[in-house]
């Protein structure tokens, strides 16, 4: 891509931006456990995924989502300072899932991050607490909506360590073609494969 087109604006719907929200969020909740088995009394983490599930739901996009994005990745710097690295990251994940909201219309590959972080540090979380895989379960998660909206922008950044090579296989595994059926179940109905819609970042 010329970097020219990062300039270009992207049609990006308030409902589009509600399902990449409530994708965040999906893709965050589950490594909240994480976090709170270190930090039982700290629900920074979760006061930021409730602000993007509200959102996502219909509510609108207000300061407590920023608010509680900032607290999180307090908790995120708290917990990755003293050496809690996955409580860290799940803690990053609330970020991101409350990030979402502020997806931005733009063709930039760094606003892959906002689609997919909250996925990727997921991810991370899980691979550092027990080596449970969870990319896998966050491209099951994305709603073709999510994919038709990562699909209008750039691929993924490179850098930002294992989360990011994380992000960079859930973008490249979301832009592939899935079949769902078998081939010769395919041929039979004159079905080709299903494209599955990756997921961006939006406006702010």
């Amino acid at each position: 891509m010329n970097p020219a087109d990062e300039n270009l604006a992207i049609e990006l719907s308030t409902t589009e931006l509600r399902a990449v929200a409530a994708y965040a969020v999906s893709c965050a909740e589950p490594a909240l456990a994480i976090f709170e088995h270190v930090r039982p009394d700290d629900q920074r983490p979760r006061a930021a995924i409730e602000a993007a599930q509200t959102f996502a739901e219909g509510a609108k996009r207000t300061k407590l989502i920023r608010d509680t994005a900032w607290a999180a990745h307090r908790a995120f710097q708290e917990t990755r300072d003293a050496g809690q690295v996955a409580a860290s990251e799940a803690a990053r994940a609330a970020v991101a899932a409350a990030s979402a909201a502020f997806l931005h219309p733009l063709a930039k590959a760094t606003q892959v991050l906002h689609i997919l972080g909250s996925a990727a540090h997921a991810a991370r979380a899980f691979e550092l607490r027990a080596g449970d895989e969870h990319i896998e379960k966050a491209r099951n998660l994305a709603s073709p909506t999510v994919v038709s909206v990562l699909t209008r922008y750039p691929p993924a950044p490179a850098g930002r360590g294992r989360a990011g090579e994380l992000l960079r296989t859930l973008d490249t595994a979301l832009r592939q073609p899935i079949i769902d059926a078998q081939p010769d179940e395919l041929h039979d109905q004159g079905e080709g494969p299903a494209s599955v819609p990756a997921v961006r970042e939006g406006e702010r």
